[in-house]
């Protein structure tokens, strides 16, 4: 099969890794979220914030899925479950994890968001493709269900987008190569479908304000499967931006 690096970009290397860059975009990011807490809507405040810091449209869209309200990150941090599950189903967005982890073994850009979560900046627009990685991808994802010990994993695949229905078969055999008890779902929207779940793994920043409860699963699984990868850090660690469930509760 072709070599192929999901979601590399060569500017890259000059938007997000030289330090004048990354400096340049954390300060931006400081100013976005200043203005999304006093209500500016995000696309809006970024593109303000990105033409006054001269920024491309990755560093732009970098900043989007990288950044929340502290209240936001707080709210999703009360309903994140840490360690393992076990015993318990979980409802997995298909698409959006495997992506992300075809893009960590392609070695392209990946984001430490503000929310704990590992995001990437690929853009699905209704087509995909199964590349080389993605069995590998699959098969990292899988042994950390294990390791999890969760009791079953559902996955949801958006019907529309193409392939869809050849990375089902390609889920359900590595599933069963790793023993893991697993149903794919191919549904008009998986988005709809896993707001109302519990257990839900995804980055998706709209699912993850709405589900019950969900697991992060991706920071654990990478940074012992691929530990010599980059990130560009826009977690805003130490700044005070992360506020914990138990901050948001005295506040509130």
């Amino acid at each position: 099969m072709e070599q192929v690096r999901r979601g590399y970009v060569p500017e890259d290397e000059a938007f997000f890794y030289r330090e004048d860059s990354l400096g340049r975009l954390r300060l931006a990011q400081a100013d976005l979220l200043y203005l999304i807490e006093r209500g500016y809507p995000i696309k809006n405040a970024s593109v303000f914030t990105g033409n006054h810091y001269l920024l491309s449209e990755r560093q732009r869209l970098a900043l989007v899925r990288a950044t929340s309200s502290r209240q936001a990150v707080a709210a999703r941090r009360c309903r994140e479950i840490p360690g393992p599950v076990t015993g318990k189903e979980v409802h997995i967005d298909g698409f959006n994890i495997i992506i992300t982890l075809e893009i960590a073994l392609s070695g392209s850009t990946l984001l430490k968001c503000m929310d704990g979560t590992i995001r990437d900046l690929a853009g699905l627009r209704g087509t995909y493709r199964i590349i080389d990685k993605t069995h590998e991808a699959i098969g990292l994802l899988m042994c950390r269900l294990k390791e999890l010990e969760a009791k079953k994993a559902f996955f949801y695949l958006d019907s529309p987008v193409s392939n869809s229905g050849r990375l089902k078969s390609l889920i359900l055999d590595t599933a069963a190569e790793n023993s893991l008890d697993c149903q794919v779902h191919l549904v008009p929207n998986a988005d709809a479908v896993l707001k109302e779940q519990e257990y839900v793994i995804t980055s998706d920043a709209i699912i993850l304000d709405h589900c019950k409860t969900w697991s992060n699963p991706l920071p654990g699984l990478l940074s012992s499967s691929l530990p010599g990868l980059r990130y560009v850090d826009l977690s805003m660690q130490g700044t005070g931006a992360n506020w914990d469930c138990d901050s948001r509760q005295k506040e509130q």
